[in-house]
């Protein structure tokens, strides 16, 4: 067959000109008058993966690697496309074989890398995202993404000297500068304060640059006691990119209170999956589930398997509804008849290949709280541990974090009243649970576990159905990667130093307190010890 130089051109021009559907729709044509070769299926499943359609973009992607075995990026896109989909087990099995490629380039090495992380498989995401900086040692995203690998593997001056690389290659990777200043406790010798000001005094009018830049000066003025000056830079960062974010407290109450109906309407059938291997740690995102996560899987008979959205994905499968809101999903699930024990396997199948080296792994997805009555349901024999805070604290410390932004369910972490907004959420769907699964979940106080370590701990293996082991009483000896925000503080031993830090800030958090007080959260009185 002759080739079809034109259509075929424009379609490749196109693709290289990021015009997705301009690409997506010759090559199809191409497709459909029988031309098939993996240039076409790269374009055509690059171009699907770019406008969402998934399934589209693993079709054409996987008979692209069937016709190119030995292409690296049709390997990338494909193992990225099949993460997309929550098909973990192949997406790394694709990237492991990517990765052993001759002909492996840059590009596609750090797209492997972004798969492993994704699967929560860090050593290998480190030793990807080193080996394209190895090859293209200028391109400052590849030493940024090395940069938070490192920061997870608990390389901290690694990280900061790749921080250092990327600025030095692209100052206006914002990103760099908040991670340099996240990495270590700043001084009043040693900090980045004037440079940060002389740098944010040159970029007035871009959103992402303030957003940044001040959330950095924040942390390194709170590093060095200048609490209203943290503060100040911190609520003026964060406004920035809440003018951006069409957020409204009422949508997430939609959201809890249809998942609540929900769960009262939907039907079950057999008893659940009956694996004991899971253990869910879940509760207000920076309430401590990450130390939970780190003391548990310091045992010898467990492992992390760090924050999965498994739970969730296995459940809109079981009902047939891959995508959107939570309302929508209540909607479904009313009236439904799940298949229990289905559920519990097909979430338990999901985890693979990350899970199973050992009888028992942590699933530590904060958010899981929305599903605990289901998880509860699907897998019997699994333990459900609930970490609380204080209140104030756990508030302060989500207005603080900045969580991924384009993520709806971190679109309250902007403004400190909407956080408290979500913490009232958040403990009425508590009370919910408690109702509908009297004694089901273990609660955790954070405050009780750093304070007096050893009989909580005690308490909370027991719970699981775990024998004592006195490694769980030093987590910040184990060298498995942390990849929450959480990663720099826990590689010290547990201490107390988080408990108060809302105190710092005094009349800057009485409308938090108010707030909370007015829907019946007990706060401790503002000038208690």
């Amino acid at each position: 067959m002759a080739p079809l130089h034109g259509p075929y051109e424009s379609a490749l021009a196109a693709f290289d000109r990021g015009q997705w559907p301009q690409a997506h729709a010759l090559g199809e044509q191409l497709l459909a008058r029988g031309r098939d070769d993996a240039e076409l299926r790269f374009v055509v499943g690059a171009s699907a993966l770019q406008l969402g359609n998934v399934p589209a973009a693993i079709l054409h992607l996987r008979r692209g690697v069937e016709l190119a075995p030995k292409r690296a990026d049709l390997a990338s896109q494909l193992a990225r496309a099949l993460i997309m989909a929550g098909a973990w087990q192949e997406a790394v099995a694709v990237a492991d074989a990517g990765m052993a490629l001759d002909g492996l380039d840059s590009q596609s090495c750090a797209t492997f890398g972004v798969v492993y992380v994704q699967a929560n498989l860090h050593d290998r995401a480190t030793a990807a995202f080193a080996r394209a900086v190895e090859m293209a040692p200028n391109h400052p995203g590849y030493r940024f993404n090395l940069a938070t690998s490192l920061m997870f593997d608990g390389e901290f001056e690694a990280a900061e000297r790749e921080c250092a690389r990327c600025i030095a290659l692209n100052p206006r990777n914002w990103r760099a500068f908040l991670l340099r200043s996240q990495l270590r406790r700043q001084r009043p010798e040693r900090n980045h304060i004037d440079e940060l000001q002389g740098v944010l005094s040159r970029t007035a009018g871009d959103p992402e640059a303030e957003l940044h830049l001040r959330l950095a000066l924040s942390k390194e003025y709170e590093d060095v006691g200048r609490y209203d000056e943290a503060f100040d830079q911190l609520a003026r960062g964060k406004s920035v990119h809440r003018r951006h974010v069409a957020y409204d407290s009422a949508r997430d109450a939609k959201d809890i209170h249809a998942l609540m109906r929900g769960f009262d309407g939907c039907t079950g059938e057999g008893e659940g999956c009956p694996s004991r291997e899971p253990i869910f740690v879940l509760g207000m995102p920076r309430s401590g589930t990450t130390l939970l996560d780190r003391v548990l899987s310091a045992h010898p008979r467990v492992q992390s398997a760090g924050e999965l959205e498994h739970f969730e994905m296995a459940l809109r499968r079981e009902v047939g509804l891959a995508r959107g809101a939570h309302e929508e999903l209540a909607d479904v699930l009313m009236g439904s008849r799940l298949d229990w024990s289905r559920l519990g396997q097909r979430y338990l199948d999901s985890t693979r290949p990350t899970t199973g080296a050992l009888p028992h792994f942590v699933d530590k997805m904060p958010h899981n709280f929305l599903f605990a009555g289901f998880i509860a349901k699907a897998l019997p024999n699994a333990t459900i541990v609930l970490v609380k805070r204080d209140p104030m604290d756990a508030c302060l410390s989500n207005f603080r974090q900045l969580f991924a932004p384009g993520m709806p369910r971190f679109d309250y972490s902007y403004d400190l009243l909407d956080v408290g907004r979500y913490y009232l959420l958040f403990e009425r769907m508590v009370a919910f649970w408690r109702a509908r699964l009297p004694g089901r979940i273990h609660e955790v106080q954070y405050e009780d576990l750093v304070r007096d370590q050893a009989p909580f701990t005690r308490a909370l293996l027991a719970a699981c159905g775990l024998e004592w082991d006195d490694a769980c009483l030093a987590p910040e000896k184990s060298r498995a990667s942390i990849s929450t925000a959480s990663a720099v503080q826990l590689r010290a031993p547990i201490n107390d130093a988080s408990i108060g830090r809302w105190r710092r800030y005094g009349a800057r958090m009485d409308a938090l307190r108010r707030l909370l007080a007015d829907g019946g959260i007990a706060v401790p009185a503002e000038d208690a010890a």
